[in-house]
């Protein structure tokens, strides 16, 4: 397998218009940095499996909503 895994998020979508959340709140409800969330919504950064979860569960989305894997 020698395709670079791409994961698509709508993190940014849920963050601003589903819950209002900043990136602050949001990395800190999820445990993780703001820079972590930036890096997320920029596409630079695949989250973990625990992360992309806590992430979810935040937002009150499930992980297929939140992310999924480029065509």
């Amino acid at each position: 397998m020698d395709e670079k895994l791409v994961i698509k998020n709508k993190l940014k979508y849920f963050r601003r218009v589903c819950s209002d959340l900043t990136q602050e709140e949001l990395a800190s409800a999820a445990g993780c940095t703001r820079q972590t969330i930036a890096a997320l919504e920029k596409g630079t950064y695949n989250p973990s499996l625990g992360l992309a979860l806590r992430i979810a569960r935040v937002l009150g989305v499930s992980v297929d909503e939140l992310f999924s894997l480029a065509e």
